[in-house]
Parts: C-alpha cells; structure tokens; sequence
C-alpha cells in the first residue's frame, strides 16, 4: 500500500460520518496535498472490491462510504432534510429477521435497513407545534 493509500485509508477509519469521494478527497489532501482526486477514488474501489469499504446510497446522488463491520450489524436513519445520517441497532430487530430467514428455510448472513425520515417539529406541552416567534416590534 502507497503511502497516500495509507492516507485515505487512515481518514476512513478515522471518519464518524459516511464521506463521498469528494469530502474523503477533501480530508485526505489536507494531510497530503500530492493526494489527487483520481487516487481517492481508486483506492476506494480497491477497498471495496477487498471487502474493507462498503458503498452506501442514502439519495442525493453520491455514494458514500464506511468501513465495513464484519458481525455487526448496523442500521441507518437519514434525515431527508439535511442528508445527515444516524446510526443506530436494533437487537430485537435483527432476532426478528433472524426467525424471519429461518422459517423460510435460510441461515442469515447480513442484512441491511435505512430508514429515511423528516424531524418532527417539537412540541410544547399543550402538544402543538410552537408558533413562529414574533418578531421584536411587529404589530399584534
């Protein structure tokens, strides 16, 4: 492995988001400013293809990416409004899935779940949604 390889790579596993190639590449010519686009996008094939990086595609027309977890399971909540993503488990959920491969004859291996969703406004213990608040000196 090249040492900008080593780079990106390191920005990977040290990412607590799900960066595309141009926010990885950002990241990565920081530390390395000799680190080209092309090269960022290079090595994250190869990660892929080595089973290291798993493609993620929450909409907004860009693969994003993470490390993949081998034996753990993971899911997604993406916000719809803003693109940011949560992570969550669920061990109930994936006992559920497990009962559900088993009765239809299979042994589960992996699965994924993404959730998308919009932000519930918050609300006021009447339970209504806060009024906008007034601005200061406009007629009542």
């Amino acid at each position: 492995m090249t040492g900008q390889r080593r780079v990106i790579a390191r920005v990977l596993s040290d990412a607590d988001d799900h960066p595309d190639v141009e926010e990885l590449y950002r990241r990565a010519s920081a530390l390395d400013s000799r680190i080209s686009v092309a090269t960022v996008y290079r090595t994250v094939r190869l990660l892929e293809e080595k089973g290291i990086l798993e493609r993620r595609d929450f909409g907004g027309g860009r693969a994003r990416y993470e490390a993949t977890e081998h034996g753990r399971h993971h899911y997604h909540l993406i916000d719809v409004d803003n693109g940011k993503v949560i992570e969550f488990e669920d061990p109930e959920h994936e006992e559920l899935m497990r009962r559900v491969a088993e009765r239809l004859g299979f042994d589960f291996v992996s699965m994924r779940l993404e959730l998308f969703g919009k932000k519930r406004p918050q609300t006021t213990q009447a339970g209504k949604a806060p009024q906008a608040a007034k601005r200061k000196g406009a007629a009542s």
